[in-house]
């Protein structure tokens, strides 16, 4: 037997839209009449089929109505903010014994976290931007019975609450800002999540603003993230480099072995790349004579999502003229260590799970081809033939990767060995020439190239090259990876013939280094790449 129930048709998003917005309009036309807050949030007025505010936000809707009938501004546009909650808790704590007074008068304003309505005195909580607290009281003889009853008529968690007031110390000892005028800075419609339970992922991806409210944690790592860039642009600074910009949208993907997102320019009716990595372009400016550049980026790469890695993603490439792998090596030691320094206070940082990493000291230092013949027992070297290392592969057990060849067969048989073993900070050297299209061969080694890949606690944070200038051979690298390209290799790169016309104008020896922000944070905390990002990418529900 068929069900022949028809489903509800779902709204479109303007139609959802403007049914909400018909219930606001409803609800504010009930309070302009005369109707209590209780009557004036009916939820009949809705769109068929529309899914309407919960209660929670049809009553603060209802009260913003009312303060805008009352001649009160729910969200002014100045209020007489002269002290921060911080300064005012710095200044005063621990210095008042309970019940004492003083008659310094300050003029606060944060989110109210907390909220006790008392009959003459009333108790709220208020908290500044990166979570220091103070209370506020409110009472019957300081501001008058009409005002102390619009405050309990009005306020709600959330709301962004103006006091300004004597600083007091409670009968209890908590400091508090003792009210003689009180205003709502800004009304919160939305209800917070219970501050008491501790948020869900998908509360913490998908609006991390609530996460930045109710947990410290979330707090922390943006303020981490901030201090540890700006340490990584004074210690440029301290080296005399220059940052610049350099574009997004490329009308040629390359400068990083990885699929790119595209997207078609309307005004030029043509098809451009996000950008994976600034590489050609910063070298560009070696070229143009700018001898130290940096840039602290966002890049994009359409590939998979997991614990360190992230379809966009903030990253820092640097290029010294006359440097080599070994010199930015130095450097990038140096940079991360000031990282740590300015975000931790120690080289030894505190991970999540509680856990010590120490990124003191001396930092070991591997060669690739070693370090794998070491482990299979056997010599590998850049002579070591394709077939030979398949079969190495096959008896391990690994999955066959599209377009395999020499080198990525090398790295695909280090990895398995070597990847998660790594704890300590590790300077992995000498890579297949194959797998490195920009880098420039070494000077004693046929078939390997001085490139480093930079370990920390099992993943890769970081990688520097001596670079590639010899415009003839990086036209041979690009053509052997439009040949891997043509043969299925989604990551490899575009020839891209204004680079090779740069490097013909002359491009001096450099070293050059990458090192992904989000990755940094990683190691330094512990955390997950969605974890350290601020507002991390996540798949619509819908």
């Amino acid at each position: 037997m068929n069900d022949s129930s028809e489903e509800t048709p779902r709204l479109t998003t303007v139609e959802r839209a403007q049914a909400l917005l018909e219930q606001d309009m409803a609800i504010t036309e009930k309070i302009d009449q005369g109707a209590q807050l209780d009557d004036a949030i009916d939820p009949g007025n809705l769109t068929d089929g529309a899914e309407g505010h919960p209660e929670q936000v049809r009553m603060r809707v209802a009260k913003r109505a009312l303060m805008l009938k009352e001649g009160i501004e729910p969200y002014p546009v100045h209020l007489d903010v002269t002290d921060r909650i911080e300064d005012v808790r710095r200044k005063y704590q621990d210095r008042l014994e309970p019940g004492q007074e003083t008659e310094d008068v300050v003029g606060i304003a944060g989110r109210v976290l907390f909220l006790r309505n008392g009959g003459g005195l009333c108790f709220v909580q208020l908290a500044a931007g990166d979570g220091t607290r103070i209370q506020g009281m409110i009472s019957k003889r300081e501001i008058g019975a009409d005002s102390l009853k619009q405050f309990k008529q009005l306020v709600d968690l959330g709301d962004h609450l103006y006091l300004r007031g004597r600083v007091v110390a409670s009968k209890t000892g908590e400091l508090s800002v003792f009210a003689t005028e009180w205003n709502i800075a800004a009304k919160a419609l939305q209800p917070l999540p219970a501050l008491h339970k501790e948020l869900t992922e998908e509360q913490r991806t998908r609006k991390p603003y609530l996460a930045m409210i109710a947990d410290e944690d979330v707090r922390a790592m943006v303020r981490r993230r901030s201090k540890a860039v700006s340490s990584l642009r004074r210690t440029f600074e301290d080296h005399d480099f220059m940052e610049v910009e350099t574009p997004m949208l490329q009308t040629v993907h390359g400068g990083a072995a990885a699929r790119p997102f595209t997207t078609h320019m309307n005004a030029f009716d043509i098809d451009l790349y996000l950008r994976i990595a600034p590489e050609l372009f910063l070298k560009r400016c070696l070229v143009g004579g700018i001898e130290r550049v940096f840039e602290i980026n966002r890049d994009f790469r359409n590939e998979g999502v997991d614990a360190t890695h992230a379809p966009e993603f903030t990253m820092l490439e640097a290029y010294q003229a006359y440097g080599t792998y070994d010199t930015i090596g130095e450097l990038t030691k140096e940079l991360i260590q000031k990282a740590v320094m300015a975000t931790a206070g120690s080289l030894k940082v505190t991970l999540q799970d509680g856990s010590q990493y120490d990124f003191g000291g001396d930092w070991r230092q591997i060669s690739m081809y070693d370090s794998l013949s070491e482990s299979l027992g056997e010599e590998i070297t850049p002579q070591t033939s394709v077939d030979h290392l398949r079969t190495i592969a096959d008896k391990l057990g690994l999955e066959e990767e599209p377009a395999e060849n020499h080198g990525k067969l090398v790295e695909h048989l280090w990895e398995h060995f070597w990847q998660d073993k790594l704890y300590e900070p590790t300077f992995v050297r000498d890579f297949p020439v194959e797998t490195s299209p920009l880098v420039k061969a070494h000077r004693t080694k046929p078939g390997v190239v001085e490139k480093w890949d930079l370990y920390v606690r099992g993943f890769e944070l970081a990688t520097g090259y001596s670079e590639l200038n010899d415009p003839v051979v990086q036209r041979q690298r690009f053509v052997e990876q439009a040949k891997m390209a043509s043969r299925g290799d989604v990551e490899a790169m575009d020839i891209d013939e204004d680079f090779l016309e740069a490097l013909g104008v002359g491009m001096p020896p450099a070293g050059g280094m990458g090192m992904g922000i989000d990755r940094l944070l990683i190691a330094l905390t512990g955390a997950s790449i969605r974890e350290t990002i601020t507002f991390p990418l996540v798949k619509p529900l819908v």
